[in-house]
């Protein structure tokens, strides 16, 4: 169940607090017997509580009285400083990661090939979105079929924003698409696509008959293949990374000839 220490209260605090609200204005040696808050600790949770805005206090009296803030405008505090705490972190590790990313070194890349998969919809997703993000010269991407990334909900979406991502970084992305993919897209999203990636100088959609298959091609020396699946049109079944500079230069090899073949897309 939902309690205030999930808002950041301490024991004592919550008890103290809950206590208030049913006794009314009271002493802090009454309000220990109704909280069950040590007496040797009641001051300092009281004190602690009007820091939070929780509890207002009586000076004049004497004895000192206390009272609680009403529940609406306490928990709405609570709220407020718990998001400022969120903010500040989610802020530090953000640098963190900005300071991580000069740091760390992938190294040289490996000569060997090497290959690796995701299985699944939400998986072959999270592949592509890590391989555009780490593409830093060229990409090719070839749909002969409705593939991920072109559709209207949040793959397309976050497929989207890492394309632009690249595009700002100065990655050159060429998209070649089938006749059957264009005529599958809604015209939102070729909208999406012309408006939000076309007008980056380093991006360019064709169509051409004849192509087969979906996969993409990073700097000259990876390519991911997207497996579909058997029963589904709407999620694939798995991607393919391949690392591989032959196999990569190969699919180029393949590729360009129908780039220049191709026409240059348009919705109107």
């Amino acid at each position: 169940m939902a309690s205030l220490r999930d808002l950041g209260l301490s024991e004592y605090e919550a008890r103290a607090y809950r206590a208030l609200l049913r006794t009314g204005p009271t002493t802090a040696k009454d309000l220990s017997r109704a909280s069950e808050v040590p007496m040797g600790r009641i001051y300092d949770v009281l004190n602690s509580l009007e820091q939070h805005d929780l509890v207002r206090s009586q000076a004049a009296s004497r004895p000192k009285k206390y009272v609680a803030v009403e529940p609406d405008a306490a928990l709405d505090r609570l709220l407020e400083e718990k998001e400022r705490e969120l903010e500040a972190q989610a802020e530090q590790y953000a640098t963190v990661v900005e300071e991580l990313s000069t740091e760390l070194d992938a190294g040289q890349p490996v000569e060997e090939g090497f290959w690796t998969a995701a299985v699944g919809g939400e998986d072959a997703t999270d592949l592509l979105l890590e391989r555009i993000a780490a593409a830093e010269r060229r990409m090719v991407v070839v749909a002969g079929a409705p593939a991920t990334g072109f559709d209207l909900g949040t793959i397309g979406e976050r497929v989207t924003e890492e394309l632009e991502s690249a595009l700002d970084r100065g990655v050159e992305v060429r998209v070649l698409l089938s006749p059957e993919t264009v005529d599958a897209l809604p015209r939102s999203v070729g909208r999406r696509y012309t408006a939000e990636l076309a007008g980056n100088e380093g991006f360019s959609v064709r169509t051409t008959p004849g192509v087969d298959g979906t996969f993409n091609v990073f700097d000259g020396v990876e390519v991911c293949i997207e497996v579909p699946h058997p029963l589904s049109d709407d999620e694939p079944f798995a991607m393919i990374d391949i690392k591989d500079a032959e196999f990569a230069a190969s699919v180029k090899e393949e590729f360009e000839p129908r780039w220049e073949a191709a026409e240059p897309l348009r919705f109107d």
